[in-house]
């Protein structure tokens, strides 16, 4: 083959190649192993007073838009009852467990990269990698008070993209370092559940490498699926 031919051929292997990895990034990560099955669970229906405030669903978010249309919360299976665990642990204690997000589609986290600034990506998921959110094992979470129904106060908000944010952050009040710490407590008491270190309210499910990352909007969970296993 002449020079001027082998060229073009390899202009053509490029391009195909860039098309190829362009299409690829507007598409979730495939596994590249076994998986276990999705069997993805409603929180509210595992215990109705585990309290729901998903702010993707309205417009007090760092989108300022509501994300999601409905509000509601799922994680696989294994990690809702991990969650449930903690949740009546911290009921002898005079709290509830408050859900911001669980599963979340694969859509949405490109959604949050793409309008990131570059310093703020810690607190945002790469859509190339996938969020364990989209493995319906990553949970955002907060505190409220059993005999008032009131949210607790944490030393920084929900999303907030600042120091206020780290698990170490020492500001805030004694009362609300020592919430923090109470929900992490509850959280990794039996080790299933692992604080995110940059965000406070965001814990990791231990198993979450075993499930694929999905991309289906919440009224497509199967029925099936949400049938509840105490």
């Amino acid at each position: 083959m002449s020079t001027f031919f082998q060229r073009i051929a390899l202009g053509s292997m490029l391009f195909w190649a860039s098309a190829s990895l362009c299409l690829a990034q507007d598409k979730p990560p495939q596994p590249t192993g076994p998986v276990r099955p999705s069997d993805l669970v409603e929180l509210v229906k595992l215990d109705p007073s585990i309290k729901l405030d998903i702010r993707y669903a309205t417009s007090n978010n760092f989108v300022g838009k509501p994300v999601y249309p409905e509000a509601r919360a799922f994680l696989q299976r294994p990690a809702a009852m991990a969650l449930l665990s903690a949740h009546r642990w911290l009921k002898s204690q005079g709290y509830g467990i408050l859900v911001h997000d669980a599963y979340r589609p694969w859509a949405i986290t490109k959604i949050f990269w793409d309008i990131t600034p570059a310093d703020k990506k810690i607190f945002v998921a790469d859509p190339a990698v996938g969020s364990k959110h989209n493995r319906g094992c990553a949970v955002d979470i907060s505190l409220y008070e059993l005999s008032t129904g009131k949210v607790v106060e944490m030393p920084g908000d929900y999303d907030e993209m600042s120091e206020r944010s780290f698990v170490t952050y020492t500001g805030g009040t004694e009362q609300q370092r020592k919430l923090r710490d109470l929900l992490r407590h509850a959280m990794e008491r039996e080790g299933e559940f692992f604080v995110y270190p940059e965000e406070w309210w965001h814990y990791d499910f231990k198993d979450s490498k075993h499930y694929a990352v999905q991309d289906i909007p919440f009224s497509a969970i199967s029925k099936s699926k949400v049938k509840q296993k105490q």
